[in-house]
């Protein structure tokens, strides 16, 4: 038995190597994709921006659901249709559009009866609106379904990629 705790001992510095260098050899290779990124970075930078924005924000309807970034591919121009077949749902399935201003109204107002949590949410969703403002053109809101709803406020980005957020939402 001492010689098999003996061994264990000594195979046991030789896995920690092993282990290190294995974890140096991952952080070169996400080095190296990182270096093949650096086009998306400008996209990837926004998204995180976007993702960051709606971190914690939750769209309130009979149903509270959270707010998150919805990353599309690229488009000449933003249609119901475009968005049906990026979001995969079926081409002829119910969608309405809303107005993005008409969207964010009720989120950015602040009310009498509001305390400082329901004011500092309206600051986040007011930052939230102003970075898709300033960042995407052409936004809208599709609303897709009946009574459950998905919720898409989207735009383009600089190189025309469909681009947003998106949240969940039961109106009856």
């Amino acid at each position: 038995m001492t010689k098999l705790f003996s061994e264990q001992i000594y195979c046991m510095p030789k896995r920690k190597k092993q282990n290190k260098l294995k974890e140096k050899t991952l952080e070169k290779s996400k080095d190296n994709n990182s270096t093949e990124k650096t086009k998306d970075l400008r996209k990837d930078d926004l998204s995180e921006q976007i993702k960051q924005a709606a971190a914690g924000l939750i769209y309130i309807s009979e149903t509270d659901a959270e707010i998150l970034l919805f990353i599309g591919k690229q488009a000449e121009n933003i249609s119901k249709d475009l968005l049906l077949s990026q979001t995969g749902n079926a081409a002829d399935a119910l969608v309405a559009e809303a107005s993005f201003t008409e969207f964010f109204a009720r989120l950015t107002e602040i009310q009498d009866w509001f305390g400082d949590e329901e004011k500092e949410t309206v600051k986040k969703f007011v930052f939230l609106k102003e970075l898709l403002e300033k960042n995407l053109r052409d936004l809208r809101v599709f609303k897709i379904g009946k009574i459950q709803l998905d919720i898409y406020v989207v735009g383009l980005d600089a190189e025309n990629n469909f681009l947003g957020i998106q949240t969940k939402a039961v109106e009856t």
